[in-house]
């Protein structure tokens, strides 16, 4: 899910403005921009803490959920799916909320959404009301990170605002990491799963308490005729310089007038080219998630366990690393977009992502495991050894018998049971020895192959599809054209999660792989052929050269 994602583009067509008025004694941060701005872009950037820590647990957790429940496929991608289902419910109708209530007040909807989603969740352990409180999550994170970046951006100083709008982004890969690191460690807890999913309130409930106390924003404040009042709180986040008050005041003005020229439908239309950069934006976000990044990240633990890790706890912890390699990679692409230029970041990454995903493919054919379902445990047929019988229902089951130091050994993979056949077959002790030295070798590739392809990810596709969003749509229209793309992002997302289990069981999972690396490098042409380079160009100089295209 890197829907984590659509939201980020929000914050970047936003003239920079300022909020925050409850505090007087911040002294100034640099030129025009206080330690109140500071602070009020940190307590925002949490949203993408929240965000980022709910996608990185699902994988580990779902291990868990999927034996205590005994959830079939299409249950566990209704599981998955749920969140995104509830971003892609806000994301069409969060529109509303943010332009009446205001970005403030929608950061405090959107904590209230996530706290109560997640003891939803937690007090009542069925599939329903882990379904029904997952979409509410999903429904706050999505408002949330949308909020947090359209409020960052509307109150920071221009001189400022990429670096405090880059906290959004990085806060999201660290609570990616927190996700799988919080999996792992309580893998093997009794009632592990739902103290991962309620280390999400104390965020939620620290940013709540904070944001009560700041103002809305600047552009908020005029859109909703209240000068006066904004022209107050920019006062107090620029340190008293009333000369950068009445030029950024004027600037918000002025965007706001030039945005009430333009409407919906002419995003729609071969004005200037519109339809076709709609297009562009569309097909871009969809070849973002047709790569298969949700799922890599949405059910790693169960594909890290299909490639021969033969624990739940061993898996989580493989992919615990898939967070680190995030964090790693995203920071030389906030440092280097810039010099490199995005569409340079997009073909390297494409590349990688391809070659990474065509080696997991041909080393999961090459193992002894045989791999054709992620969602099933991988047992023998007998059941007769197993410590609990996996029919029986939730309410004979005993919570105790689940969490046991025997769970790991229960759920023994193909691979392992293939090398006992073996032994038996040959009464060789050395033959099975030969068998695990391999087995440990593609284990090993299989998992660098992985990692490979979320360091390709997080430096290119990660960022730098919501960079070439942000500048090939004209200042007046941006924000609604952002809108319809991070719908199709949601709805994407959604789609492939939905149906990631069904068709590795149809096809295998190694022909999935070969299929998201078609689309990897299906989207290196793209991008070659229809992405403009924007590398030291302005925003003006990018817009009129797409205005006189026939097609981008």
């Amino acid at each position: 899910m890197n829907p984590d994602s659509g939201t980020r583009t929000m914050a970047s067509y936003l003239t920079g403005n300022s909020s925050c008025e409850t505090q007087r004694l911040s002294p100034p941060r640099g030129p025009g921009c206080s330690w109140l701005v500071v602070v009020a872009a940190v307590t925002a950037s949490v949203s993408g803490l929240m965000l980022g820590y709910e996608m990185g647990l699902t994988s580990g957790v779902l291990l868990q959920l999927r034996g205590l429940l005994s959830l079939s496929c299409l249950e566990q991608e209704l599981l998955v799916s749920s969140q995104l289902f509830g971003a892609l419910l806000i994301c069409l109708a969060g529109g509303p909320i943010l332009d009446r209530y205001g970005r403030r007040c929608s950061l405090l909807l959107s904590a209230t959404l996530v706290v109560g989603g997640t003891i939803l969740h937690i007090a009542i352990t069925s599939f329903i009301a882990l379904t029904l409180g997952r979409v509410i999550v999903g429904m706050g994170t999505a408002l949330s990170g949308t909020a947090a970046c359209l409020y960052i951006a509307e109150i920071s100083p221009r001189e400022r605002r990429g670096l405090l709008v880059t906290l959004y982004e990085l806060m999201l890969v660290v609570g990616v990491m927190l996700g799988f690191s919080c999996s792992y460690a309580f893998a093997t807890l009794p009632h592990g799963w739902a103290y991962t999913f309620g280390l999400v309130i104390p965020p939620a409930l620290l940013q709540f308490s904070v944001v009560v106390f700041l103002p809305p924003s600047p552009r908020f404040l005029v859109a909703q005729g209240k000068v006066e009042q904004a022209r107050t709180v920019l006062a107090r986040m620029r340190g008293g310089f009333q000369e950068h008050v009445e030029v950024e005041l004027r600037d918000i003005q002025g965007g706001l007038k030039e945005e009430s020229e333009h409407s919906f439908l002419e995003l729609f239309s071969t004005k200037a080219n519109l339809r076709s950069r709609l297009l562009t934006g569309v097909a871009l976000v969809f070849l973002q998630q047709a790569t298969g990044q949700p799922n890599i990240l949405s059910y790693a633990s169960p594909l890290l366990r299909s490639v021969g890790f033969n624990s739940d706890a061993a898996a989580t912890l493989a992919s615990t690393g898939f967070g680190v390699v995030k964090v790693v990679a995203t920071i030389p692409a906030v440092l280097l977009v810039d010099r490199v230029g995005p569409k340079s970041f997009l073909c390297a990454g494409a590349v990688a992502m391809g070659m990474s995903l065509v080696a997991l493919g041909a080393l999961t054919l090459q193992s002894h495991t045989h791999l054709s379902s992620l969602c099933k445990s991988q047992t023998t047929p007998n059941h007769t050894l197993t410590p609990w019988g996996l029919n029986r229902t939730t309410m004979d089951v005993d919570e105790s018998e689940i969490f046991s130091t025997l769970l790991p050994s229960q759920w023994n993979s193909e691979e392992a049971l293939g090398t006992n056949r073996e032994d038996d077959g040959t009464g060789k002790l050395g033959g099975r020895m030969t068998n695990l030295e391999v087995s440990s070798t593609l284990k090993l590739a299989s998992l660098i192959s992985l990692l490979v392809f979320v360091a390709a990810f997080s430096i290119s596709l990660g960022p730098m599809v919501y960079v070439v969003i942000s500048e090939i749509f004209p200042m007046g229209i941006r924000g609604r054209a952002v809108s319809v793309v991070s719908a199709v992002n949601w709805a994407t997302n959604l789609l492939i999660s939905m149906t990631f289990l069904t068709v590795t069981e149809k096809i295998g999972v190694a022909n999935v792989m070969f299929l998201y690396a078609t689309m990897s490098f299906v989207l290196l042409v793209f991008v070659i052929l229809c992405i403009p380079e924007t590398k030291g160009r302005t925003l003006e100089e990018i817009s009129k050269e797409l205005a006189k295209k026939e097609t981008i």
